[in-house]
């Protein structure tokens, strides 16, 4: 059975490449939804004009798609509500001095 921590392990694989720090660290990750085999993963960027959205969603369905029982991985990319500093980790802002 597929599980929202494996499904999160997984998602520590996919990495901003300017900030240097992986999207769940970084408070990006807004929503895993797991229906049997199906993995959704809701998702934002730091900017709605980030270019690497695409590069973002084939990571997810990468990483994600390795986990055992997953059959298919939905990323969906949102800017509501809007990401800011505040949804990082207490260790992602210290590594970025907030």
């Amino acid at each position: 059975m597929v599980t929202e921590d494996a499904v999160t392990d997984a998602l520590a694989n996919v990495i901003d490449p300017e900030l240097g720090l992986d999207f769940v660290e970084l408070g990006l990750v807004y929503e895993v939804a797991i229906e049997g085999g199906r993995v959704d993963i809701t998702f934002t960027l730091t900017t709605p004009a980030c270019p690497i959205g695409p590069q973002v969603s084939e990571q997810m369905q990468e990483f994600v798609g390795e986990i055992e029982g997953v059959e298919e991985v939905v990323p969906h990319m949102v800017f509501s509500p809007p990401w800011s500093p505040e949804r990082m980790s207490e260790d992602a802002k210290f590594a970025l001095g907030f």
